[in-house]
């Protein structure tokens, strides 16, 4: 496993599997997280997501 790659289903670790599901760039995660826009919490130094809670805030947006 490296450190930008999904692992179990639901947790999405790393910038780059954030942006990957998102379709943005690794630099527009840490933005959305340094401006704590986005769910997300760290496991250990690296930054992690959950699918669910990334979907659940994007239905949120929509109107």
């Amino acid at each position: 496993m490296t450190d930008n790659e999904p692992i179990s289903g639901d947790l999405l670790f790393g910038a780059k599997a954030i942006a990957s599901f998102l379709g943005i760039s690794a630099r527009q995660v840490y933005r959305l997280i340094y401006d704590d826009v986005i769910p997300s919490f760290k496991l250990g130094g690296t930054v992690a997501a959950r699918r669910s809670s990334l979907q659940k805030w994007m239905d949120g947006l929509e109107k």
